[in-house]
């Protein structure tokens, strides 16, 4: 069974809405090597109609490894109100979400993954379905913006890993317990 990696951008005040805003500055080459390592170890990206929204206008333009891989991937969309998606090798996915990463997890042998902490991904690991949540914390306070924390269920994890970058950017990853 292949894994769910969640991989969200967070500012210190815990926004994750809006990164190109605010995060750009922290990417170096470091960051994007990290990243293409991430994309390369996957052969899907999981992610609901807002992500969709705010990828697919601006990734298809781009070139060079890490842009060619995330175009190249195999996108699932999780969307009751999208009749339709046009970035390549995208699919709309109705229906629960949790029945359908449910079998997504026992069709292939690469991992899956979201960047983000929207609902999708809330919902996933509070149905256990989430196998590493890797939040990538930025020295930056944004004082507004879309939030990690919202009302959800509680869910404990274990720490498994923290790194810090020489650009402030620490990564804390969790696991189940």
């Amino acid at each position: 069974m292949r894994s769910l990696i969640v991989s969200a951008l967070v500012s210190l005040d815990g926004v994750f809405g809006d990164p190109r805003s605010w995060a750009s500055e922290y990417f170096d080459d470091d960051s994007a090597t990290r990243s293409l390592k991430r994309l390369m170890g996957s052969d899907a990206m999981l992610m609901g109609r807002g992500t969709y929204e705010y990828f697919a206008p601006a990734w298809p333009t781009m070139s060079g490894p890490y842009p060619d891989r995330i175009n190249a991937i195999r996108k699932y969309v999780f969307s009751s109100t999208l009749s339709e998606v046009d970035w390549h090798n995208s699919t709309i996915v109705t229906g629960d979400p949790t029945q359908a990463v449910e079998q997504l997890k026992e069709e292939g042998d690469a991992d899956l993954v979201i960047y983000g902490y929207g609902k999708l991904a809330q919902t996933l690991l509070e149905h256990d379905l989430v196998d590493v949540l890797d939040f990538w914390v930025h020295p930056a306070v944004i004082g507004g913006g879309t939030s990690v924390s919202r009302p959800g269920q509680h869910k404990a994890l274990q720490l498994t890993a923290v790194e810090s970058w020489p650009t402030g950017v620490v990564s804390l990853r969790y696991g189940r317990p």
